[in-house]
């Protein structure tokens, strides 16, 4: 009887095992693309989703404190070319934490906000 809970219990553990390994390399090969907004010619990347949020509490506000934002994120976000490939390593309501998968930036990691991913 406890060999028959034993092998029901590992079969069941390896199954649940190689369907996680199975979901997460599918997860690794789905390439998504970063697009701009707006009046844009370019998606920032910022270092992480802080960064990002604090960025865009200043953009919010408006007058001179908005106009920090805008400098602020001209310095802490890098520039990304427009439908450059990416692939999503974790995500939430406020964006993706996404790894460039093609060009000179290839293999950099940051954060990107939701609408700036497809």
């Amino acid at each position: 009887m406890v060999t028959k809970r034993r092998v029901i219990g590992t079969c069941a553990s390896v199954t649940f095992v190689l369907g996680l390994a199975g979901c997460q390399q599918g997860r690794a090969l789905t390439q998504h693309k970063l697009v701009v907004t707006g009046n844009e010619h370019s998606v920032p990347l910022y270092s992480d989703e802080q960064t990002f949020m604090k960025v865009s509490r200043m953009e919010q506000q408006g007058g001179v404190e908005g106009m920090a934002g805008n400098v602020t994120k001209g310095l802490k976000a890098k520039t990304i070319d427009d439908q450059t490939p990416v692939t999503v390593v974790s995500s939430d309501n406020n964006g993706s934490v996404v790894e460039i998968t093609e060009g000179p930036m290839k293999g950099q990691t940051g954060f990107v906000a939701t609408q700036n991913l497809d």
